[in-house]
């Protein structure tokens, strides 16, 4: 459970798993976030985006964006940003907004990271860079500004939001499905990219944590079956002499059975102990995160080791059958 929610945490921060747009690229209700929100619960990131064709100075066209920065700082991780500009609504006449310029859009639109204007049906903003995103993809070809700002000057609602799921496949579907309810005026789809790539990753994880388990299960009970076979070879005389006083096979079998019991709880205790270790050391490798111990499994651990030393000791137990206390008394 804990690698699930690590790697899903991971997963995150590679963007939206689900998309909500307008149909036909609409705007969305004016309801339509309230709505997401109330569905999410709190299980989920959601970030609106409006999108406008503006006109810089040039004439050449540019996309603006309208959003959440907060949000989208949570969702989009992987952007490279220089700086972000802050949320709120300015005054588009006579003041400068702060935005968020695209790599390629940045060439286009500004020099040197100086002021410009972008006009949009005869209405005329004044934008001030503050930072460049550069993600390799269309984001780069954008420019960024809030949705208060974007509304306030174009008067354009968002018509996309891009939702983060926390949760399982099956979490992810049912979202979609309770989302299509609620807004059937909009196109809900899943982002394939992520959610097939996350399904595969930990579909593979869970496939090596089981050959994992089942290979250490094995080499745990070859050794202890190694281990129980040399006890009962060395102190083989102690059991025929414990035989010859009239100790019964049903007293010596629950004698061993207690000594593997005894083994394997002990082995469980020290493993676990182990265990803490290496999966805070894989944690901080590969995560860059603690993972903290869960120490309701420890029952589970130890009456798996109990049975694992108990099964691997019936073996021994059939060689302590056939002592014969006279040929080993004499020697033989």
């Amino acid at each position: 459970a804990d690698v699930d929610a690590k790697l899903r945490h991971e997963f995150r921060g590679y963007g939206a798993n689900v998309i909500v747009m307008g149909k036909d690229r609409a705007s969305l209700p004016p309801g339509a976030l309230n709505k997401v929100d109330a569905i999410l619960a709190g299980h989920g990131i959601r970030v609106p985006f409006g999108y406008v064709v503006a006109r810089a100075s040039d004439g050449q066209p540019i996309v603006v964006a309208g959003t959440d920065f907060a949000q989208v700082r949570q969702l989009d991780r992987w952007w490279s940003v220089t700086s972000w500009p802050p949320n709120g609504r300015s005054n588009y006449v006579g003041k400068p907004t702060q935005a968020l310029v695209g790599t390629r859009a940045a060439r286009e639109a500004t020099r040197k990271g100086k002021p410009f204007e972008l006009s949009f049906q005869g209405r005329n903003i004044q934008l001030t860079p503050v930072g460049t995103l550069h993600t390799g993809a269309a984001e780069d070809s954008r420019i960024y500004i809030s949705q208060d700002a974007l509304y306030a000057w174009t008067g354009v609602r968002p018509s996309t939001i891009e939702i983060s799921v926390t949760g399982s496949a099956g979490d992810v579907q049912g979202i979609i499905e309770r989302l299509a309810q609620v807004l059937p005026d909009a196109e809900i789809r899943p982002v394939r990219q992520i959610t097939e790539g996350e399904a595969r990753v930990l579909g593979k994880t869970h496939a090596a944590l089981g050959v994992a388990v089942v290979l250490i299960t094995v080499t745990a009970a070859l050794c202890v079956l190694a281990t129980f076979m040399g006890w009962v070879l060395e102190r083989r005389r102690d059991f025929a002499i414990m035989k010859a006083l009239g100790a019964s096979e049903a007293l010596l079998n629950a004698f061993f059975a207690a000594e593997a019991t005894a083994l394997g709880i002990l082995g469980s205790f020290l493993g676990f102990a182990i265990g803490i270790g290496l999966a805070a050391w894989i944690g901080r490798v590969n995560f860059s995160a603690p993972v903290g111990p869960r120490f309701s499994v420890l029952p589970i651990v130890v009456a798996g080791s109990a049975a694992v030393a108990l099964l691997s000791a019936t073996v021994p137990i059939g060689l302590l059958q056939r002592v014969q206390p006279a040929v080993i008394l004499r020697g033989e």
